[in-house]
C-alpha cells in the first residue's frame, strides 16, 4: 500500500480513497455561471447583490454577481438575475443562458444541473450618449479598415 501512495505522490495526482470527497464551493460554480452569462448576448448586465460595493473597493469585476447557487453532492441548483438590452428576445436570451450554463459547469465540475433559472429584473435601453459613444467606435473601425 506504500508503494502506491509513493507513485500517487510523485505522479501528482490525488485519489480519493475511501470516504474521501471532493467539495465544490457555490461561489466557485457561480462564477462559472458567470463567466457563461457574460458571453451571451442581450445580456446588459447582472442584477442584484451588493457586489457593487465589491466591486468598487477591489477594482475587480465580481463575475458571481446576481447568481445564486445551492451545490448538493453530485448536482446543484442555479438562479441566475439579469437585466436585458432592449430589443433582445427574452425567451432567447433565457435559453442560451440556460444552455451555456449548463454545458460549462456539469463540464467544469462534474456536477449535474438540475435547474437554472433566468429572471429578467429590467430592460437597458441605451442613452443618447452610448450610441454616440458607439457610432464613433463603429467610424473608427471603419477609418482603420480603409
Amino acid at each position: 500500500m506504500s508503494d502506491l501512495n509513493e507513485e500517487v505522490e510523485n505522479s501528482g495526482e490525488i485519489l480519493a480513497q475511501g470516504n474521501d470527497t471532493i467539495k465544490i464551493s457555490n461561489d466557485v460554480v457561480a462564477t462559472y455561471a458567470g463567466i457563461a452569462v457574460s458571453e451571451v448576448e442581450g445580456v446588459y448586465g447582472m442584477a442584484g447583490g451588493f457586489a457593487g460595493i465589491t466591486e468598487v473597493i477591489s477594482g475587480k469585476k465580481n463575475l458571481s454577481k446576481g447568481i445564486k447557487v445551492e451545490v448538493g453532492e453530485k448536482s446543484t441548483k442555479i438562479d441566475v438575475n439579469i437585466i436585458v438590452e432592449y430589443g433582445a428576445r427574452i425567451p432567447e436570451v433565457a435559453y442560451e443562458i440556460q444552455t451555456r450554463i449548463k454545458k460549462s459547469v456539469e463540464s467544469m465540475t462534474d456536477l449535474k444541473v438540475l435547474e437554472v433559472n433566468v429572471n429578467v429584473q429590467g430592460v437597458h435601453k441605451r442613452t443618447e450618449k452610448e450610441e454616440e459613444k458607439e457610432q464613433e467606435v463603429e467610424g473608427t473601425e471603419e477609418k482603420v479598415e480603409e
